[in-house]
Protein backbone atom coordinates (compact mmCIF):
# COMPACT_ATOMS: atom_id res chain seq x y z
CA UNK A 1 0.00 0.00 0.00
CA UNK A 2 2.51 2.20 0.77
CA UNK A 3 4.67 1.57 -2.16
CA UNK A 4 1.53 2.38 -4.64
CA UNK A 5 1.16 5.75 -2.51
CA UNK A 6 5.11 6.08 -3.38
CA UNK A 7 4.21 5.72 -6.67
CA UNK A 8 1.46 7.61 -7.58
CA UNK A 9 3.42 10.51 -5.96
CA UNK A 10 6.19 10.27 -8.74
CA UNK A 11 3.71 9.73 -11.43
CA UNK A 12 2.37 13.17 -10.21
CA UNK A 13 5.71 14.78 -9.79
CA UNK A 14 6.67 13.95 -13.49
CA UNK A 15 3.38 15.26 -14.91
CA UNK A 16 3.79 18.30 -13.34
CA UNK A 17 7.49 18.63 -14.07
CA UNK A 18 6.19 17.83 -17.47
CA UNK A 19 3.35 20.18 -17.16
CA UNK A 20 5.37 23.45 -16.28
CA UNK A 21 8.15 22.58 -19.03
CA UNK A 22 5.25 23.05 -21.60
CA UNK A 23 3.78 26.41 -20.15
CA UNK A 24 7.58 27.62 -19.36
CA UNK A 25 7.80 26.98 -23.76
CA UNK A 26 4.65 28.91 -24.52
CA UNK A 27 2.75 25.51 -25.01
CA UNK A 28 -1.13 26.07 -25.82
CA UNK A 29 -3.74 24.53 -23.41
CA UNK A 30 -1.69 22.53 -21.24
CA UNK A 31 -3.97 19.82 -19.77
CA UNK A 32 -3.33 16.88 -17.31
CA UNK A 33 -5.61 14.55 -17.70
CA UNK A 34 -5.85 11.71 -14.92
CA UNK A 35 -6.28 8.09 -16.70
CA UNK A 36 -5.45 6.06 -13.84
CA UNK A 37 -8.94 4.71 -13.39
CA UNK A 38 -9.72 4.45 -16.78
CA UNK A 39 -6.73 2.49 -18.37
CA UNK A 40 -3.43 0.33 -17.00
CA UNK A 41 -1.50 2.47 -20.04
CA UNK A 42 -0.51 5.25 -17.59
CA UNK A 43 -1.64 7.10 -14.79
CA UNK A 44 -1.39 10.78 -16.21
CA UNK A 45 -1.60 12.26 -19.72
CA UNK A 46 -0.13 15.34 -20.19
CA UNK A 47 -1.73 16.95 -23.33
CA UNK A 48 -0.46 20.58 -25.00
CA UNK A 49 -0.58 22.02 -28.83
CA UNK A 50 2.30 23.65 -30.48
CA UNK A 51 1.94 26.57 -32.51
CA UNK A 52 3.72 25.12 -35.59
CA UNK A 53 5.91 22.02 -36.58
CA UNK A 54 9.34 23.04 -34.88
CA UNK A 55 7.40 24.03 -31.94
CA UNK A 56 5.82 20.74 -31.17
CA UNK A 57 10.02 19.81 -31.36
CA UNK A 58 11.06 22.24 -29.07
CA UNK A 59 8.10 21.77 -26.84
CA UNK A 60 8.94 17.90 -26.33
CA UNK A 61 12.89 18.22 -26.35
CA UNK A 62 12.56 21.11 -22.86
CA UNK A 63 9.78 18.02 -21.35
CA UNK A 64 12.75 15.67 -21.91
CA UNK A 65 15.34 18.04 -20.73
CA UNK A 66 13.66 18.95 -17.64
CA UNK A 67 12.79 15.37 -16.78
CA UNK A 68 16.00 14.53 -16.78
CA UNK A 69 17.38 17.00 -15.42
CA UNK A 70 14.94 17.48 -12.23
CA UNK A 71 13.64 13.81 -11.65
CA UNK A 72 16.54 11.56 -13.87
CA UNK A 73 13.79 9.88 -15.83
CA UNK A 74 14.78 9.38 -19.61
CA UNK A 75 11.19 7.94 -21.17
CA UNK A 76 10.68 4.80 -22.30
CA UNK A 77 9.42 5.32 -25.87
CA UNK A 78 9.87 8.56 -28.23
CA UNK A 79 6.80 7.93 -31.19
CA UNK A 80 6.55 10.55 -33.89
CA UNK A 81 9.75 12.47 -33.85
CA UNK A 82 9.62 12.44 -37.91
CA UNK A 83 5.64 13.23 -37.86
CA UNK A 84 4.72 17.00 -38.40
CA UNK A 85 1.73 16.91 -36.31
CA UNK A 86 2.04 14.94 -33.17
CA UNK A 87 4.88 13.35 -30.75
CA UNK A 88 4.91 11.64 -27.61
CA UNK A 89 7.11 10.78 -24.66
CA UNK A 90 6.08 7.58 -22.58
CA UNK A 91 7.48 7.72 -19.02
CA UNK A 92 5.33 4.82 -17.86
CA UNK A 93 3.15 6.14 -15.68
CA UNK A 94 2.97 9.88 -17.73
CA UNK A 95 2.70 9.77 -21.19
CA UNK A 96 3.22 13.67 -22.83
CA UNK A 97 1.46 14.08 -26.44
CA UNK A 98 2.19 17.21 -28.18
CA UNK A 99 0.23 18.50 -31.08
CA UNK A 100 0.01 20.96 -33.61
CA UNK A 101 -3.68 22.18 -33.88
CA UNK A 102 -4.53 20.56 -36.23
CA UNK A 103 -2.80 16.68 -34.83
CA UNK A 104 -5.06 17.84 -31.31
CA UNK A 105 -8.17 18.55 -32.90
CA UNK A 106 -7.90 15.25 -35.25
CA UNK A 107 -7.08 12.83 -32.28
CA UNK A 108 -9.08 14.54 -30.06
CA UNK A 109 -8.11 12.73 -26.63
CA UNK A 110 -9.57 15.03 -24.54
CA UNK A 111 -13.07 13.13 -25.69
CA UNK A 112 -11.36 9.83 -26.27
CA UNK A 113 -10.65 9.62 -22.66
CA UNK A 114 -13.68 11.74 -21.49
CA UNK A 115 -12.14 14.23 -19.39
Amino acid sequence: MENEKLQAEQARLLAETAVKALEDKKGMDVRLLPVGEQTALADYFVIATATSNTHVHALADEVEYRIKQELGIDPSHIEGYRNNIWELMDYGSVVVHVFTREGREFYNLERLWNV
